[in-house]
């Protein structure tokens, strides 16, 4: 069983910078820092995070879509580990929907994403994995891909009005009746 890591916020250098490749992947470093970021995802109600949130500059994120607070609709799975991803294929289609950031509190924006993307990464146990990730869950791996390029979801936003708080952002998903 993994800790919980401090994850880093907006304005921080490594959120900016590109991640190394990881090399062995059955390191033992690499191991608990796959087990500490599945705790922090798990604790912290993301649905993802990636090395460089917790200040580790590797090619690294875990994928853990679950229904929670901040994603009450998000589809069930696994938390995965995907060790130096990337996008192979995508569609042409795009699709705008919120995301937010553990590593940016309290905001919220509109996103285009592809609709559907193939990837390839190492799993943990050091096996090579190719996959179609569809709508949600591709969302989350084209988040959690552009922190190990140095992206954030605001360099993405198109213009301020697709910007909202977090505040606002809740009162929408949940309208009163």
């Amino acid at each position: 069983m993994g800790s919980r890591l401090s994850i880093i916020k907006l304005g921080h250098p490594i959120l900016g910078q590109s991640s190394s490749l990881i090399e062995n992947i059955q390191d033992g470093q690499t191991q608990s820092l796959i087990d500490n970021l599945i705790v922090t995802v798990a604790t912290a109600n993301g649905v993802g995070i990636a090395a460089p949130q917790v200040a580790i500059s590797q090619r690294l994120f875990i994928v853990a879509s679950r229904p929670n607070p901040r994603y009450p609709h998000a589809p069930e799975m696994e938390p995965t580990a995907m060790i130096n991803p990337k996008i192979v294929e995508n569609s042409t289609e795009m699709v705008k929907d919120w995301e937010g950031c553990l590593s940016v509190p309290g905001i919220r924006g509109l996103v285009p994403r592809y609709q559907w993307i193939n990837v390839e990464y190492t799993d943990r146990n050091g096996e090579l994995k190719d996959k179609r990730l569809v709508d949600f869950v591709a969302r989350i791996f084209q988040h959690e891909c552009d922190h190990l390029d140095g992206i954030i979801f605001l360099d993405r936003v198109e213009n301020s009005q697709d910007l909202i708080s977090e505040e606002e952002y809740q009162r929408l998903q949940n309208p009163k009746t």
